[in-house]
């Protein structure tokens, strides 16, 4: 009996004995087990030091059992637990795409579209805006090129003989001019020749999502891509976005001689126009005419034979009544985005660009060829006349800087450092990604 005692205690201290090996076990045991459940090894080893030592004892004792379909999941959201806060953005994105129709968006984001619309002898100064977006835009940028039959040949030839290097930077698709309702000699003759055309991009460009749309009169001073990312900066219901017409609503023409609605204090301008397309042609717009609202296309014609007889500015006016009855739909993105002779002549009055420098370059009223405003025919010449690929800072800069020293008399010329602040600091992140970034790989 003493003998089946004394066996007995044996059995009982060496069974206690294996307990405390087991649940006292090596740390580093458990490490290629929880990798071989959580079948991630670089989750895990940020996971397992943050876990308990029975839960790794646990599965230390079983290392052959394959875990069952509850034990799964169980063992997954164990290891996560622990970066569950560091990794909430990452689980949030699957469900932001699948909210939003932005798919197309997403895929498209290696390419940049741009529409413009050049009638008569627009031609040069379509191609120097045209230029300036690809001086400075790290993106590859797809031209969407509405032209009159003359000029569509002409564009051809001459975009062909640019440099190899320049060309690899864009694509270009040029299309006639046309309107899908009404009279398309009343739409072409509507304010300037072929303006209206843009109001019949989100028709027309039925596989582009997202678009910007430039007057031929317009030069970029920075990235395209820097006006480009504001996309994102739309919430769920704005669709467009455009700059303030004035500033300062006692020296707006909206506010002071507009004969129909007009979006906010002072209106908009449309020389410069972001446009998520999808989105407008998904949208049924409050009107005055039809309660029930309208579409993009449906809107057009009717809206315009409503108040054809009390608009001066054409398709401008017709966006501003459009966005008169839908704010929510509209983005107001500063006016250093889209800064023009009214921003200077009468004093000083986009503080945007006081801070920051011109983004873009509006020379309507003929600045551009004229001297009304010599500081903007300044920028103009020099971007038209600057040979690709020659150095920016040489070529294009200091001629600018140079030249501007005549115009520090006039009006808009007595603020150099607006239109030269943003080119300068563009041009110098222009050489550090094409000179610096190529240097140093082999130091």
């Amino acid at each position: 009996m003493r003998i089946h005692c004394r066996v007995a205690v044996i059995a009982v201290c060496f069974g206690v004995f294996l307990l405390l090996y087991f649940w006292g076990g090596s740390g580093g045991a458990d490490d290629p087990l929880l990798k071989e459940v959580g079948k991630d090894p670089e989750k895990e080893q940020e996971a397992t030091p943050q876990l308990p030592a029975g839960i790794g004892a646990k599965f230390a004792g079983k290392p052959r059992a394959s875990p069952g379909p509850e034990q799964r999941p169980r063992g997954r959201k164990e290891e996560r637990a622990p970066a569950r806060g560091a990794s909430g953005k990452e689980r949030s994105k699957p469900r932001s795409n699948a909210a939003h129709p932005v798919t197309k968006h997403n895929q498209a984001e290696a390419v940049m579209h741009l529409a413009v619309v050049a009638c008569g002898n627009r031609l040069d100064e379509t191609l120097t805006m045209v230029k300036s977006a690809l001086l400075f835009s790290r993106k590859k940028i797809k031209f969407h090129i509405f032209a009159e039959e003359p000029l569509a040949p002409q564009f051809e030839e001459r975009l062909i003989r640019w440099p190899g290097s320049v060309k690899a930077k864009f694509q270009h698709k040029i299309y006639p001019i046309s309107f899908s309702v009404g009279n398309a000699d009343e739409w072409k003759k509507l304010f300037k020749p072929c303006a209206a055309q843009r109001l019949f991009l989100p028709v027309i460009l039925k596989d582009v999502d997202s678009l910007l749309y430039v007057d031929t009169d317009v030069l970029f001073l920075r990235p395209m891509d820097d006006i480009w990312s504001l996309l994102k900066s739309f919430n769920r219901t704005q669709l467009a976005a455009m700059a303030p017409e004035h500033e300062v609503p006692k020296i707006g023409w909206y506010s002071r001689f507009a004969r129909h609605p007009f979006y906010g204090v002072t209106g908009v301008n449309s020389g410069v126009m972001l446009m998520n397309l999808t989105r407008i042609r998904s949208t049924r717009f409050k009107n005055s005419m039809i309660p029930s609202g309208l579409s993009w296309e449906d809107l057009l014609h009717p809206l315009y034979q409503k108040y054809k007889n009390h608009i001066t500015w054409g398709d401008q006016d017709l966006l501003n009544i459009i966005f008169h009855y839908n704010p929510e739909r509209l983005f107001i993105f500063p006016c250093q985005w889209n800064y023009r002779p009214d921003h200077c002549m009468y004093g000083s009055n986009c503080k945007e660009a006081e801070e920051e420098g011109v983004s873009i370059l509006h020379g309507n009223r003929g600045v551009f060829h004229d001297d009304k405003q010599p500081a903007f025919k300044v920028v103009y010449d020099a971007i038209r006349e600057f040979p690709f690929e020659d150095n920016m800072f040489q070529s294009l800069f200091y001629p600018i800087q140079t030249k501007f020293l005549d115009t520090v008399n006039t009006l808009c010329g007595r603020i150099p450092q607006v239109f030269l602040k943003q080119i300068e600091k563009t041009m110098r992140k222009v050489f550090e990604d094409k000179v610096v970034r190529h240097i140093r790989p082999h130091k």
